[in-house]
């Protein structure tokens, strides 16, 4: 494929993307049919990651993290989805749980909890959906009740990422259940030793078999008031609908770049493979297909890239990120797709890149938001 540079990449993230890329190589991928089978990345491996930098790399230095930008944090989840990983649960823990604590907590708290996530002491995890609550984060039923010093936090949460290896978990409560969105709170649940917190089975998924994905249960566990994030009651909603920009762009760049991938694993694939007595790659139908998926590739590479250049300098409107996050998951699916095809049968055995990268996509246009609900986050701004 022909490729450009970003216009975000500068020579600065040239070390810290060669380091994310020896890392992968080195530490996840080799390892990805043992975290398939056992559902998780191994504990060391978040220690790893934190002794070398990889881990809170946007946060301030001040607080145990790289001192960069979400510019760090991109050019990591690209290396990530390039080696053809989907289990390690940095996204979560680095560019949304910490971007919380810095972004709400009190300085107590950024102090206590962002150095532990740095380092992979404490891994991180938020826990918005529930069983009958997903998208609408306004039908949650979890209650956290203030009792004294403490509040007596009661739910449950699914589709928790980190879920059984978290110690840190941000758990979105009503404080005050008549107040709609202005009766939600984010509250910091320290796993260990919390009385009342049980972990529940972690979740076979269709996809992303190597990523620990949770059901969690809070039943009357009691918590400080001093891990209310920010000190103040009521505003969960708004320090949500404020980071999910955030987290919607973080989807978009896994998805373009997992979709790069595809196309190349394909290219490489149909140059090898014959039929007829030639190569895949002369057929027409091939090339034809081929050049649909490398356009879908740079149009969406362009426009997320754009996104990026825009957050980095604070322009990034919500609608815009919904944009990118249902475009590029929803090219991913069909350019992914289209690539499972041409590799026949063999694109449908596990063994192959494509395959994994197939089942994973999916999940991609339902997390995060719906696409459905970011269709309807863009039409309200129009």
């Amino acid at each position: 494929m022909l490729t450009r540079r970003s216009p975000w990449l500068t020579e600065d993230l040239d070390p810290i993307r060669d380091l994310a890329r020896t890392f992968f190589a080195k530490e996840v991928a080799p390892h990805q049919e043992r975290f398939a089978a056992q559902q998780h990345v191994d504990r060391e491996l978040w220690h790893k990651a934190g002794e070398v930098g990889l881990l809170c790399p946007s946060i301030p230095e001040t607080y145990g993290g790289g001192g960069g930008t979400f510019a760090h944090e991109a050019v990591i989840y690209q290396e990530q989805a390039r080696a053809g990983d989907s289990s390690f649960g940095i996204g979560v823990h680095s560019g949304i749980v910490a971007h919380y604590l810095l972004g709400y907590g009190t300085e107590e708290q950024k102090r206590r909890w962002l150095p532990r996530l740095a380092s992979g002491e404490l891994v991180g995890a938020i826990a918005m959906t529930e069983p009958g609550a997903g998208s609408d984060l306004q039908g949650i039923t979890t209650r956290a009740v203030r009792d004294g010093e403490e509040y007596v936090l009661t739910g449950a949460k699914t589709f928790i990422t980190n879920g059984s290896q978290a110690g840190l978990v941000i758990v979105v409560a009503k404080t005050d259940p008549a107040a709609g969105a202005r009766g939600v709170s984010l509250l910091v649940v320290e796993t260990d030793g919390a009385e009342g917190f049980r972990r529940g089975r972690v979740l076979h998924k269709v996809g992303l078999h190597g990523q620990d994905t949770a059901e969690l249960f809070f039943d009357d566990v009691r918590v400080p008031a001093a891990n209310l994030l920010g000190g103040q009651e009521g505003q969960g909603f708004v320090q949500l609908m404020q980071q999910l920009p955030q987290e919607r762009l973080i989807i978009a760049v896994s998805s373009i770049a997992a979709l790069e991938r595809a196309v190349e694993v394909t290219v490489d694939y149909v140059k090898q493979r014959k039929a007829f007595g030639r190569e895949l790659l002369g057929f027409q139908n091939t090339r034809f297909v081929l050049a649909e998926c490398a356009t879908e590739a740079a149009v969406t590479r362009s426009f997320v890239d754009d996104c990026v250049q825009r957050h980095l300098t604070g322009e990034l409107d919500a609608a815009t990120a919904a944009m990118a996050k249902w475009w590029s998951t929803d090219r991913l699916c069909r350019v992914v797709d289209e690539c499972v095809q041409l590799f026949g049968g063999y694109g449908y055995m596990t063994e192959y890149p494509i395959a994994r990268a197939w089942t994973d996509a999916r999940v991609q246009r339902i997390y995060g938001g719906t696409n459905e609900i970011m269709k309807e986050l863009i039409a309200r701004s129009l």
